[in-house]
């Protein structure tokens, strides 16, 4: 039974790292990460609740928003993705963040912020807007439903989503990893977004090759495979053609 949410200024040593672990969810790149750096850690996992696919109540016990990842470290417990890549980059692995003060840690703090602030929400939206033109609803409604839901996508959603896949694309064209030649936390906290939307949309994945190559390189690496293997069902696997 997970300990309840403690303060962010709690410092008791409660031994090892523990992972809150949601199925299918951000917390994956946590993982990732937590196997890059070969650290010792256990793993909470909590499964979508099948209806609504939400996230469980029991995660509410851990943490009052309720979602995953969450970590507890020494007495910390920290959510948001961007947060727990930059405090274990920090405490345990100095290589995975540009040194302060440089151009390159600025750079790293742009990807750190912009993955869930400026990617995942037209993400989000497209989702959220795919289901309600599947969603079951009176025969009447549906007509009006759906054609609320495609002009939304078709001059809101698509558009924004194409803005940042050209300018992601972009940036990705003359560099192996987000900072350059060296993978870093920038990679680790981008990677979600890009996998999933790839992963789900095939057309993506066609127009945007060096985001793909880039998707391809990190989830070829020894410790992603194994954070795989630790994480339990996932569905943001690029596949093969």
């Amino acid at each position: 039974m997970a300990r309840p949410y403690a303060k962010m200024d709690t410092f008791l040593d409660t031994g090892m790292i523990t992972l809150h672990h949601l199925e299918n969810s951000r917390s994956q790149r946590i993982l990732w990460l937590l196997e890059e750096l070969d650290l010792e850690y256990e793993i909470k996992h909590y499964a979508r609740d099948e209806k609504t696919q939400l996230a469980p109540p029991e995660l509410k016990q851990v943490h009052p928003l309720g979602k995953s990842p969450v970590l507890e470290d020494k007495g910390r417990m920290l959510a948001e993705s961007g947060c727990i890549i930059d405090y274990l980059c920090r405490k345990y692995g100095k290589d995975w963040l540009p040194r302060r003060n440089s151009g390159a840690y600025t750079d790293c703090q742009f990807w750190l912020h912009y993955a869930e602030g400026s990617v995942m929400p037209p993400l989000l939206m497209q989702l959220v807007f795919d289901k309600v033109k599947t969603a079951p609803m009176p025969f009447f409604i549906r007509p009006i439903a759906k054609g609320i839901a495609d002009k939304v996508l078709s001059s809101f959603v698509h558009p924004n989503i194409k803005t940042h896949f050209d300018f992601i694309e972009q940036h990705l064209s003359d560099k192996k990893w987000f900072l350059g030649n060296d993978i870093s936390a920038a990679d680790i906290q981008m990677s979600f977004p890009l996998s999933a939307a790839l992963s789900q949309q095939q057309k993506l994945a066609d127009n945007y090759p060096h985001i793909t190559a880039w998707v391809k390189r990190f989830q070829a690496r020894p410790a992603y495979q194994r954070a795989l293997e630790q994480g339990g069902e996932y569905d943001y696997e690029l596949k093969s053609k």
